[in-house]
């Protein structure tokens, strides 16, 4: 059963529209310089509340004006139409592996949250529900699909990741490029439909498909009824997670009774060395506030399944919840990806843009494939995939 289809009516960027997705920063503001450097940035699309003249604006109120930068976009030559394509992907940089993967439309209807409900596409992440709301009104209101979900192949990964490669290093020069924040190539070649094309969608098709990043964005191809969403396929070759870190704005309670209630709740706490790093592997977090850093071993639940007790999981329900009081979802907690080093967080927290950082090992690529394959729910933000597929080089019309 092939459930990757081609793309029936893409936009493909020209050059100068790719930018990181709406959800992988730290601080809005970054966005908002992003879209003032490079108006014609996706971002201004995706986010159009947070361009330089619509700040205090909702993000409701600021659609029309993502409608009209995405048609200007089309008119000005930034985009060109194809129909029925699929669309390599490489990703590459001086000392990396290349990364690959294809742009194509997966059907919704796939799309599988846990065990008793059938599907290849297996989402087991929370979300926050706002997030998925403006996602579908922003594809209710352009009428495009501007980033995609990126999909994990766990069943026949190998036999991708070598078509792949072979089907890049046969297609000669790319359709167009882009040049990341990290310093990374992102290219991309369009595919007809052939024998590469159907290839490349049976051997998508050919297994569990898990959604590495885009948790919200498949939800909202579910909630906004949409057949198909757009996604890179890429494979476990291709991916490696970093690390999901918290800052905290605002403590609860000062810092000698946080670690006492952890302490009480039968944590493990001892001071290291400030600045803090990240933990070289799980067991342990580092917690920094106040110029003092402590490594806390906290209290897995006996009996509970694995992915309950992994350390993502027990930084919501002992630190967040039990010891400060605060649900994950709450405005002072910002979700940290790996972009971000240890440095940068130990340094929001001495300028007093945070009171408390939490660094967190990252998660391997087995625990996440282990996890999703036996349809278990991670907490929400615990994987941060490198390196990410990039926004605005394909658009799916819908």
């Amino acid at each position: 059963m092939t459930i990757v289809h081609p793309i029936a009516r893409a936009w493909i960027t020209t050059g100068g529209t790719g930018a990181q997705n709406y959800d992988e920063f730290a601080d809005e503001a970054e966005i908002t310089a992003i879209i003032a450097d490079n108006p014609h940035s996706a971002l201004a699309v995706e986010m159009p509340h947070r361009a330089p003249e619509s700040i205090g604006r909702s993000f409701r109120d600021c659609l029309p004006d993502a409608v009209r930068r995405l048609i200007e976009a089309k008119a000005d030559g930034s985009y060109t139409p194809a129909e029925q394509v699929v669309v390599l992907y490489r990703i590459s940089a001086p000392g990396e592996e290349p990364a690959y993967g294809f742009f194509a439309m997966v059907d919704t209807e796939q799309i599988s949250t846990s065990a008793d409900e059938p599907g290849l596409v297996i989402r087991n992440e929370d979300v926050f529900i706002e997030k998925v709301r403006e996602r579908v009104a922003l594809a209710e209101a352009t009428g495009h699909l501007l980033s995609p979900v990126l999909l994990l192949q766990t069943g026949s990964g190998d036999a991708l990741h070598a078509a792949l490669e072979s089907a890049a290093e046969q297609a000669g020069a790319p359709a167009a490029t882009d040049l990341d924040q990290a310093g990374r190539t992102h290219a991309i070649w369009l595919v007809g439909p052939g024998r590469v094309q159907d290839e490349l969608c049976a051997l998508a098709s050919g297994g569990e498909l898990v959604v590495a990043d885009g948790n919200h964005r498949s939800l909202a191809a579910q909630t906004g009824g949409l057949p198909r969403f757009l996604a890179v396929v890429t494979t476990p070759d291709s991916v490696t997670i970093q690390p999901y870190n918290r800052l905290v704005s605002e403590l609860t309670v000062p810092l000698p009774e946080l670690l006492d209630r952890l302490r009480a709740a039968g944590a493990e706490v001892r001071a290291v060395p400030a600045p803090p790093s990240v933990p070289a592997a799980g067991g342990t977090i580092h917690l920094y506030a106040g110029g003092e850093a402590h490594a806390v071993a906290l209290p897995p639940t006996p009996g509970a399944a694995a992915v309950d007790n992994l350390d993502h999981a027990l930084v919501e329900r002992v630190l967040l919840r039990d010891a400060l009081g605060l649900d994950p979802g709450d405005k002072r907690i910002t979700y940290v990806g790996g972009d971000y080093p240890a440095e940068w967080l130990a340094g929001e927290v001495d300028t007093g843009h945070a009171e408390l950082a939490v660094l967190v090992a990252p998660v391997t690529v087995d625990d996440f494939v282990s996890v999703n394959l036996a349809r278990l729910k991670l907490p929400r933000k615990s994987t941060w995939f490198t390196p990410k597929a990039r926004g605005g080089l394909v658009l799916a019309q819908l």
